[in-house]
């Protein structure tokens, strides 16, 4: 029983330092959450079109393509809104929307201020594609490739830096100028 005793700290000890070992490894970055969604491909949904015709997965294919899911009451969303009317004035890639958890009219008010970025809008007011997705919260950004396998995910709103470094060079990897 005694020597029990003397061995718990020095197991606790490697437990921790373990733990630490992992998490403060210079190649981990501790604000990229792990999706076991990647090179896998992206659940099936059907979804009630905002604005026009339902959203479907099977109709994304056939080249790389841009999810991002979004609310009007996010605030974050807000922010990367005017980097994602850039990316669509700019034509790289088309970008459809899922408007998550969210009221119809919350929405296109919210598209009406600030422009619609989106060449089609599906409407998750459940949340259960995001569910399917594994989002964390809105916004999240994910990209498809040509067979609708999910080759990225970003978590957050977009920045700059992630478009030039990430995104635009994994178009361009996917075919996409």
């Amino acid at each position: 029983m005694r020597r029990t005793l003397y061995l718990l700290p020095v197991v606790l000890f490697l437990a921790l330092a373990g733990y630490f070992a992992v998490a403060l490894r210079p190649d981990h970055d501790p604000r990229e959450l792990p999706s076991a969604l990647i090179d896998k491909e992206a659940p099936q949904f059907a979804l009630a079109g905002l604005n026009g015709p339902m959203v479907a997965r099977d109709a994304l294919k056939g080249g790389p393509v841009m999810i991002n899911f979004f609310a009007s009451w996010c605030v974050p969303c807000r922010i990367e809104h005017p980097l994602l009317m850039r990316l669509a004035e700019q034509n790289h890639v088309p970008l459809y929307g899922i408007d998550y958890k969210d009221e119809p009219q919350d929405a296109q008010r919210l598209l009406a201020r600030f422009g619609d970025p989106y060449k089609a809008i599906g409407m998750d007011r459940d949340g259960r594609v995001g569910l399917d997705f594994g989002v964390y919260g809105v916004p999240e950004t994910y990209v498809l490739d040509k067979t609708g396998h999910i080759r990225k995910r970003f978590v957050g709103p977009l920045t700059a830096q992630q478009v030039d470094n990430e995104l635009l060079p994994l178009l361009k990897e996917l075919g996409r100028p």
